[in-house]
């Protein structure tokens, strides 16, 4: 426990918000995999200020198992921390800090079982994923996921360890955010004629994206998630410069967090049929100037519940939870992997309901039981 306590203190210490890069964090588990004899690999971002991590104890046979965790946590700017968030403090049973729930606690606790997976003779390997940006749309993880499909014998589960209070999570929705932009044409509000309305375009838009959110509500198809829909956000609207302007350009924020039957193209190729058929003819009714283009601001893929799951089925001979198959509203990259056809359940130490937040906390009880864990998941890997 002192060794896991050890980790947490520097992963904590080491500020890893996306704001900035992770890389001191990545060096320091090279280091650390370099001194038990485990090689690593990065995969770096396309500008190279982060990057994901893959390690494999073991041999380089299929049937191994993913313990996979994200680097970096959210910021803490603005929020009523009572201490150093940067610095961990252990009182009452309590590790407060920031990322010490989400996720750093599920790190160190691996990483201090290093030295007994290089020393257990392994006879399925035992793999360390550590994915950049996971908390801003999981941007590290798809190059991560194919990095590890390109340089390693299939694997036959992955364990994310997100804050489920060790209790195994085998569904949860997607999140996919676009930024849509119209561009028309400004003129005099008195000769709307000459012009073409990029706000009045963009209010159009965001109308119909309700519409589809109240078509969702109704169908409330899986009973599972709380609520039991895809969800829509209609989060910011900006454009327009005065009141006796004609708005040259608007753009447009939004996202939708689909049920796992819902996690594919279909809902955006619906507003963009809904732009070519109906908006674009009016923007253009004017002066026949005007466009929308709709950027992808994050893709996080849904996770559904496996039949008969081989990652469910092994993190419970593992933690001995015998409850029922859990659903979460939040992402992870777990869904990443399934895409990938990798069976993956999402179980790690703590409470979601401290992550993000001021004076964010983990109970030293929840990482014995991480510990736990990974120790039975070593024992049942060996030869």
């Amino acid at each position: 426990m002192a060794d896991t306590l050890e980790l947490l203190e520097t992963l904590v210490g080491l500020d890893t918000t996306t704001r900035g890069s992770n890389l001191e964090l990545i060096s320091f588990v090279e280091d650390l995999l370099d001194r038990h004899g485990v090689a690593s690999s990065r995969v770096p971002s396309p500008d190279g200020t982060k990057a994901n991590l893959l390690a494999r104890i073991g041999p380089d046979v299929e049937g191994g198992v993913v313990l996979s965790g994200h680097t970096d946590c959210v910021p803490v700017t603005g929020q009523p921390w009572s201490r150093d968030p940067f610095t961990l403090d252990q009182q009452d049973g309590l590790l407060y800090g920031r990322g010490a729930t989400d996720m750093k606690g599920f790190v160190a606790a691996v990483l201090a079982a290093l030295e007994e997976m290089t020393s257990a003779g392994l006879r399925r390997p035992i793999l360390l994923a550590l994915s950049y940006d996971e908390e801003i749309g999981t941007v590290g993880a798809p190059s991560l996921v194919e990095h590890l499909l390109a340089t390693q014998a299939r694997p036959a589960a992955v364990i994310v360890g997100e804050p489920t209070r060790m209790e195994t999570v085998t569904a949860h929705k997607g999140i996919r955010s676009f930024v849509t932009t119209v561009h028309g044409r400004d003129a005099h509000s008195s000769q709307p004629h000459r012009a073409a309305n990029a706000v009045a375009a963009a209010a159009r838009i965001a109308s119909y994206i309700d519409d589809l959110a109240q078509e969702h509500h109704r169908a409330g198809r899986d009973p599972r998630f709380d609520p039991p829909h895809t969800t829509f956000n209609l989060a910011t609207i900006t454009g327009g410069q005065a009141i006796n302007i004609v708005p040259r350009l608007c753009e447009l924020a939004w996202e939708y967090r689909p049920v796992p039957d819902d996690d594919g193209e279909q809902i955006k190729e619906q507003v963009d049929a809904f732009i070519e058929a109906e908006v674009l003819p009016r923007l253009h009714a004017g002066i026949g100037e005007g466009h929308v283009v709709t950027t992808a601001d994050a893709l996080v893929r849904a996770m559904a519940t496996e039949e008969d799951g081989v990652a469910d089925r092994l993190v419970r001979e593992l933690t001995g939870y015998d409850g029922p198959q859990r659903t979460v509203a939040f992402g992870t990259d777990g869904g990443h992997f399934q895409a990938a056809g990798l069976s993956t359940v999402v179980c790690g130490p703590g409470s979601i309901d401290q992550a993000h937040q001021p004076d964010e906390y983990l109970e030293v009880e929840q990482l014995r039981a991480c510990e736990r864990m990974i120790e039975a998941l070593i024992s049942t890997s060996e030869e």
